[in-house]
């Protein structure tokens, strides 16, 4: 079989970047165990207010940065004596109450960005402000792990993000593994299965080749797995309750995936804050505590570390359009059944000294991800991020 470039790409609707993958093996030739520790990354894509998020219901300067933005004292629901979630993450106060949360404050990174792309490609590069990656530090992950198959890092969308992307190694994405499955097994995606040729002429067109042929038995493989354990735990019909259900049925099933993840988009919220906040994290409330209870019921829940993030929090005082604008600093959500520390993990944010408006940062996103790399995903935190942060304590 013989193609031409331009015709290839063209026939083939599979060829994203999420397809470009090397070599699959299946997990029992890897001897990857099935009850691994898993990762799971949550981000909340458009710059999650963090202030109306962990709300700081004592502090004066808050109240009256936010005359009509602030969350009343008495809707707050309280975590300690200074802080307390937004009324939309009841069930999130019941997770935390049992010591399944930890909330780090003000996290950030030096001469911070507030564009949302270039944001985002610090937090997926982990990256210095002034430095320009194009692998993620997942993507990296995988590489120095020697991972093989594409679905040791799972993306529940159309396209893959950078922070899955490494130099040769990439990480598999996909709407769920049925409609995977289903494209993976075109008759065209068949036809290429079955090609061994090498067109000299042409290395990209057999690059392509090979990687959409390997590609498919990654699908069938996912697809396997997914089907052997079917949730019964009541998900919200939303996207976020639905790939979150996607995970846990993969992770339940014993999926050679360490790691998963999921983007929930709409937090720009320069216009019209309050309603459109309280709707997402009422969706994160909703999806995520149901993700926890069906881990909980399977006992996977202290094998599974959640992570939340957002590329940069709001400023302090709320705009003339009822929203605020691009901020800096923000809160970072760390959840499981295997925390050493839980609870509010770091001081309160400091409202009285700010930069020109914003949260100044006091803890380095990279101090999680060190932390993640070297206490959970036991690599070499160093070698994936490039120099040393230090770990926190919270695992």
């Amino acid at each position: 079989m013989k193609t031409g470039r331009r015709d290839f790409i063209k026939a083939s609707g599979l060829v994203t970047a999420s397809m470009l993958v090397p070599r699959l093996l299946r997990a029992s030739d890897l001897g990857i165990p099935a009850t691994g520790r898993s990762l799971v990354v949550i981000q909340m894509t458009g710059g999650n207010d963090g202030l109306n998020t962990v709300i700081p219901f004592t502090n004066d300067i808050y109240y009256k940065s936010r005359p009509k933005l602030s969350i009343g004292r008495s809707e707050v629901l309280p975590l300690n004596d200074e802080l307390g979630f937004h009324p939309s993450l009841v069930k999130l106060k019941g997770l935390f109450d049992k010591g399944d949360v930890g909330i780090l404050n003000s996290v950030g990174y030096p001469e911070p960005n507030r564009s949302h792309f270039r944001s985002m490609d610090i937090w997926q590069t982990a990256s210095d402000a002034d430095q320009y990656l194009t692998t993620g530090w997942i993507g990296r992950m995988m590489e120095a792990h020697k991972a093989v198959q594409p679905h040791f890092a799972v993306e529940l969308d159309d396209a893959l993000s950078l922070a899955l992307k490494g130099a040769e190694l990439k990480g598999l994405a996909m709407r769920d593994p049925r409609s995977l499955f289903a494209n993976a097994s075109q008759p065209y995606m068949q036809k290429i299965g079955t090609c061994n040729s090498v067109d000299h002429e042409h290395a990209e067109v057999s690059y392509l080749h090979r990687t959409l042929a390997e590609a498919k038995q990654s699908a069938a493989y996912i697809y396997e797995t997914s089907k052997i354990y079917s949730s019964s735990v009541a998900y919200p019909e939303h996207r976020l309750g639905q790939d979150l259900k996607t995970i846990a049925e993969l992770i339940v099933s014993g999926s050679s995936s360490k790691v998963y993840y999921v983007s929930h988009t709409g937090y720009d919220t320069h216009v019209g804050q309050q309603n459109k906040q309280r709707n997402l994290l009422k969706q994160y409330d909703e999806a995520v505590s149901a993700f926890v209870a069906d881990l909980k019921k399977n006992a996977r829940f202290k094998d599974v570390l959640v992570l939340t993030f957002s590329e940069f929090g709001r400023r302090v005082e709320q705009n003339a359009s009822g929203g605020t604008d691009h901020g800096t600093a923000n809160n970072v959500f760390v959840m499981g059944g295997s925390l050493k520390k839980a609870g509010i993990l770091n001081d309160t944010p400091d409202l009285t000294n700010l930069d020109q408006g914003d949260l100044r940062y006091k803890l380095d996103f990279r101090q999680v991800y060190s932390t993640i790399l070297e206490k959970w995903m036991d690599e070499s935190a160093e070698q994936i991020l490039g120099k040393r942060f230090d770990p926190l304590q919270f695992i």
